[in-house]
């Protein structure tokens, strides 16, 4: 049963990579028909300036697809500070994520470390094949070596299940959209759709244009983050149970967790692109934002899922009060 879940997930990341890529797309061509029309806007041509936009936009969204997929990795490792190390550099952290590889199943992937004190970890990439992942030298500085199987048995999850691409794309293109909303939000606002001087109701038509470019700039956040929550919390629960089929160690990732969540270190190389690729959220952990938007499960609920496994009481009030709203 466990192994057709795997399989089945891995089936279901590959689809709504594609799935996701297309709805952004979609959505960058319904921003680029609004501003060529607006653009065009008493000339007589209105649709055909928004069909050339939309044309020009979905090349745009298309390429931004492409380039995720093949060099998005490269972006989300340099965007995070992110150095490739050798095993030279780093034996032990080389042996484990090694051990991890081989319990998994996938090839080697590149091994990156952030200099930051905050203990954390991700990885990324387009397939096993192409997978890299990264940790901080706080997790190397505060985890045992129980812990960092664990922490690694979990990112090596995330490849061998296909998550990898799932959340590259999805940190890029949401990207792409802020700042398609961004432009025509500024645009709206200085030019006020088009030739409105041209017409009677130019006014009229720029305000509509403002008002429009306001609901799709605040839109295209929402869908932006309802995107990233796409990243499903399943996902997280299942590499959670992957980590302890690949170390047969409930204990490491749990103690692990525990941890990660109390660290009040912050993580100064995340960002709103980036923070959902991390096994705790770097900017949830500390209270920020709302839970209706969360990438991760709170670390109470992975935790007790975590005890589950090996018949342990969930975590007492005490416990609880320690890591309650921390994600």
């Amino acid at each position: 049963m466990t192994t057709a879940t795997f399989y089945s997930e891995e089936s279901a990341n590959r689809r709504n990579s594609f799935l996701i890529a297309l709805a952004v797309v979609i959505f960058l061509g319904a921003f680029g028909f609004v501003i060529g029309f607006s653009i065009g806007y008493g000339s007589g041509d209105e649709v055909a300036f928004g069909i050339i936009a939309l044309v020009i936009a979905v090349g745009i969204g298309t390429m931004q697809a492409l380039f995720s997929y093949f060099s998005g990795d490269k972006l989300v490792l340099a965007s995070s500070h992110a150095r490739e190390i050798s095993q030279e550099q780093a034996p032990a952290l080389y042996d484990v994520v090694t051990e991890m590889a081989i319990s998994a199943g996938v090839p080697m992937p590149k091994v990156y470390i952030i200099d930051d004190p905050s203990p954390n970890a991700f990885a990324t990439g387009r397939d096993p094949q192409h997978a890299s992942v990264a940790v901080t030298t706080g997790l190397l500085q505060k985890m045992t070596r129980e812990e960092l199987q664990g922490v690694l048995g979990h990112e090596m999850s995330h490849v061998r299940n296909y998550d990898i691409r799932f959340t590259l794309i999805v940190g890029v293109m949401v990207g792409a959209l802020a700042l398609l909303a961004g432009f025509f939000l500024r645009y709206t606002f200085w030019f006020g759709g088009g030739r409105r001087g041209n017409n009677r109701d130019g006014g009229g038509f720029a305000l509509a244009m403002l008002l429009l470019g306001l609901v799709m700039a605040v839109v295209s956040y929402v869908f932006g983050a309802l995107v990233q929550m796409a990243v499903s919390r399943q996902r997280e629960y299942l590499a959670d149970a992957s980590s302890v089929e690949l170390t047969r160690n409930p204990h490491g990732l749990e103690s692990a967790l525990a941890k990660l969540a109390s660290d009040n270190e912050p993580l100064h190389s995340v960002n709103g692109a980036t923070q959902h690729l991390y096994i705790v959220n770097p900017l949830k952990k500390l209270g920020g934002g709302s839970a209706l938007f969360s990438t991760h499960p709170p670390i109470v609920d992975r935790i007790n899922r975590l005890r589950q496994l090996t018949g342990e009481a969930p975590m007492d009030p005490a416990e609880t009060r320690q890591l309650t709203g921390l994600e």
